[in-house]
């Protein structure tokens, strides 16, 4: 079983431009082949939690595992790589282009701090599934006052 590059940081310092991303799709639209920066795409994500634990779940299909990489914090989580393009037969044009190639990144902040050592990480069918124990200190403790 491969494994999933996870690295502990607390560098937010990393955001690609909004603004950059938002050009760059107008002309796109227009012309797949158009481009202004790198290219850059945001898989879909659902972060969800239980009263134990946060999950991330991430839509990446067609990514190889080798160019997956997720980043962890205290109280955030990156996730980020590269999907390489598909090639294109010399003969053919593109009437359609909606899926995105080249690098991707999500940066997801956390209300509360995670344990850093029982994080896991598995790669199924297109999916990236990250669960994330809460920190025990944390929660909320009812205390009677006498």
């Amino acid at each position: 079983m491969a494994q999933i590059k996870v690295k502990f940081s607390n560098d937010f310092n990393r955001l690609s431009s909004g603004f950059e991303r938002r050009v760059d799709d107008i002309f796109r639209m227009s012309n797949p082949r158009i481009s202004f920066s790198k290219r850059r795409w945001s898989p879909q994500i659902d972060v969800y939690e239980t009263p134990d634990e946060i999950i991330v779940l991430a839509e990446i299909a067609g990514v190889d595992q080798k160019n997956l990489e997720v980043e962890v914090g205290s109280r955030f989580i990156r996730i980020f790589g590269r999907r390489s393009k598909e090639p294109v037969l010399k003969n053919a044009s593109f009437k359609l282009a909606e899926i995105r190639y080249g690098e991707f990144e999500r940066l997801l902040p956390f209300t509360t701090s995670v344990d850093m050592d029982s994080i896991t990480a598995s790669y199924v069918n297109g999916f990236l599934n990250i669960r994330l124990k809460k920190l025990i200190g944390n929660r909320v403790h009812k205390i009677p006052i006498k």
